[in-house]
């Protein structure tokens, strides 16, 4: 396994085995309820309640971009005002001149819920830049929503925003009433996770010891590896993940280059050690990437406690109203997809827009995430309504890797990945990172989707994932294979491609799995399609057909070749498992003869390794190879009874063929100290392979 530092995902299940996570993120047994009106709270109850909950917020230490007032930014269009990006992105580093922030401000705004003693306090932050891995932006608004008892004076629900309604918040039910909020700001994204507990700069997802997590969020039952994470973005850097950060562009230049931002240079954006180019300018995933390390601290400047790096003034959004909008010319990023013929679709990102022209102004509820802590509130308060159902697409990426197991370039095994990628969903292009190795897409509309996922030095990962109201009862919609999505460094991806059109049937799915990996894709097929393989594996693809009949073929890609791995003319019934079997018994067969004569060379005196030329090792791996021989000829004939529409000698040939592969088992035991371990390996389990298919030609209608 990878080391992945404080998280790794298969072993978090010892470490936290009883830890109570047990709810299942996504989904809730209830209708959805609208909520109650809010109004808005203000003069001096609403800045006692700002000033008292005011959080403490951690900085990256590499970070450029800290909160602001966007005021001196502001300029008329159109008889609007508006803060345009160019005028906000080069006027702030132009203020920077000493590295002092310019004008550290945090803008609160506070609402109450009518008939209730329910009431929120918003704490909005500005920054006149974002850049990530995912996307880059003009303007970035942060927020983190304090709701709280006006009767009792107690906190009842943190909720600290994420990347985007698509990716869950960072929540925590009932926070400690004594404690000051504070918040572990994401590098360049800015995105905002909590610390509620004694470890003040760092993010803890999972109890360790006497200390409790930073989040209350609820983990996905449904795959085991996730059993007992709670699903939310978090702060990946500070959990041992590695993120590279891409470098924006703007109509095909770096954007530190235009024009309009003279006062701008690279220096200003996030560190070269953190950045690359593109996705694909990268054979292989980045292994030398910084983690976080806390830098300024912010606080506001009534907090009177520990002495901060910055203290920032506290100002009612009110103020800022006035502007209609934060605009600037739309940037972009590039995702490839996998397919037949390779394709690009171009994921855009604009402006955050204002806050105040945002739903969760008004109504702050409309940013919880979490259906459990939706619905703790909603039976202590009647102003908020129970959650509805949520529809998520849920995958745990790994990485493929050679298995040492394994022949060489004949085997994989997959392994946590290091290094945090993208998701998207083609159908809804606001693409999503990932956190601990998991992408989680959140409030994804009923239908069939293109799901893709691409990270640095990795090949794209792409597959169609279908979401049903009818799933949500069961948890998220997951994709990959049983919810883990394997992908594939560069430097070893090969493609595989399966073109339907040319099938005998209307082919539905395809399959590929490895002799040692196990499946490594499952997913629909309408159409040409593509799929990333770690060229040192072997292969068994498997497509199936509207009537449920299944073919399957052999794929041993060279991992040498520059060309694609191809399945032209796929198809299903007794003739293709049959000729696989041809094709998987003289693979081994060959393998099983060339360590044989192996052995011959070099035991050419007869006695090196204390058995004769004509007995000991030699007689049992040869009783293997004839064994494997005897396969090859009853498979063969097998197709031939099958392709000539013979139904009843296909099956007979078919029975011949089970009953030599006992044979093959029993010569395998007998082989087994004199044949290489790593051959040993793959026999058995492309014996296992080919008495699965052997049991599926025997049961095919189709011939």
């Amino acid at each position: 396994m990878t080391d992945r530092g404080a998280l790794s995902r298969r072993a978090v299940l010892q470490t936290v085995a009883g830890a109570g996570l047990a709810s299942v993120a996504g989904c809730s047994a209830f209708e959805g309820g609208s909520d109650d009106a809010a109004s808005t709270v203000e003069g001096e109850r609403a800045e006692e309640l700002a000033r008292r909950f005011a959080p403490t917020l951690y900085f990256d230490q590499a970070e450029p971009w800290f909160p602001t007032d966007p005021r001196p930014y502001t300029s008329e269009q159109d008889g609007e005002t508006v803060v345009d990006g160019f005028d906000a992105f080069d006027g702030y580093h132009e203020r920077m001149t000493e590295g002092e922030p310019p004008d550290p401000t945090a803008f609160y705004n506070v609402v109450e819920y009518e008939n209730s003693s329910l009431a929120v306090v918003q704490f909005w932050f500005y920054s006149a830049f974002d850049q990530f891995t995912t996307n880059f932006h003009w303007h970035d608004w942060e927020v983190l929503h304090v709701f709280v008892d006006t009767g009792t004076g107690d906190p009842q629900l943190y909720v600290a925003s994420s990347h985007s309604r698509k990716v869950p918040n960072n929540e925590f039910l009932d926070p400690d009433p004594e404690m000051v909020p504070r918040i572990l700001s994401e590098l360049g994204s800015h995105s905002s996770a909590l610390s509620v507990n004694d470890a003040r700069d760092r993010f803890t997802r999972l109890p360790e010891g006497d200390r409790f997590a930073d989040i209350t969020n609820s983990a996905v039952e449904t795959i085991e590896d996730l059993a007992e994470i709670p699903v939310a973005y978090g702060l990946p850097r500070d959990e041992g993940s590695r993120l590279p950060y891409l470098v924006p562009e703007y109509e095909g230049a770096p954007l530190y280059e235009h024009e309009r931002l003279p006062s701008v240079s690279r220096e200003d954006l996030i560190s070269e050690s953190l950045t690359i180019r593109s996705f694909d300018s990268l054979t292989q995933p980045p292994t030398d990437l910084p983690t976080r390390e806390t830098g300024l601290v912010f606080q506001h400047t009534d907090r009177g406690e520990a002495d901060p790096d910055i203290e920032y003034d506290l100002v009612p959004s009110s103020e800022l109203e006035h502007i209609a909008d934060f605009t600037g010319p739309q940037l972009s990023f590039e995702f490839a997809v996998p397919q037949f013929a390779e394709d690009v679709v171009s994921g855009h990102i604009t402006t955050t827009g204002a806050p105040w022209n945002q739903p969760r102004y008004e109504n702050p509820a409309a940013d919880i995430s979490e259906p459990n802590h939706r619905a703790a509130l909603a039976e202590r308060y009647d102003a908020i309504g129970a959650p509805a159902e949520i529809r998520t697409v849920v995958a745990s990426l790994s990485e493929a890797v050679s298995n040492d197991d394994a022949p060489e370039d004949e085997g994989l095994t997959t392994e946590d990945t290091a290094v945090e990628s993208v998701a998207l969903l083609e159908s809804d292009p606001e693409a999503v990172p990932t956190f601990s190795g998991l992408a989680v897409v959140q409030d994804v509309p009923e239908g069939d989707h293109r799901f893709t996922v691409n990270g640095a030095g990795v090949a794209p990962h792409s597959e169609t994932v279908s979401v049903h109201d009818s799933e949500s009862a069961d948890g998220p919609t997951r994709a990959g294979v049983d919810g883990e999505l394997p992908l594939v460094a560069r430097e070893n991806a090969t493609r595989l491609e399966v073109d339907p059109s040319g099938a005998d049937s209307d082919l539905t799915d395809l399959a590929v799995e490895d002799d040692f990996a196990g499946r490594l894709y499952d997913a629909p097929l309408s159409e040409p399609d593509a799929v990333y393989v770690h060229g040192g594996g072997a292969y068994t693809t498997e497509v199936r057909d509207s009537d449920d009949e299944i073919g399957a073929f052999r794929v041993n890609p060279n991992p040498e070749a520059d060309t694609a791995a191809q399945i032209e003319q796929p198809r299903t019934g007794k003739a293709s498992l049959a000729s696989f079997l041809v094709d998987i018994a003289e693979e081994t067969r060959e393998s099983v003869a060339d360590q044989m004569d192996g052995d011959s060379d070099d035991d050419d005196d007869g006695t090196e390794n204390g058995n004769s030329g004509s007995g000991g090792s030699e007689n049992a791996i040869q009783g293997l190879e004839r064994s494997l021989a005897a396969v090859v000829e009853a498979a063969k004939r097998a197709t031939e009874r099958a392709e000539a529409g013979d139904r009843g000698n296909a099956d007979k040939q078919l029975q011949a063929v089970a009953d030599r592969l006992q044979r093959v088992a029993t010569r395998i035991e007998d082989a087994n100290d004199d044949l290489s371990d790593p051959l040993s390996n793959a026999a058995r389990r492309r014996l296992d392979q080919a008495e699965r298919r052997t049991e599926q030609a025997q049961a095919a209608d189709k011939l």
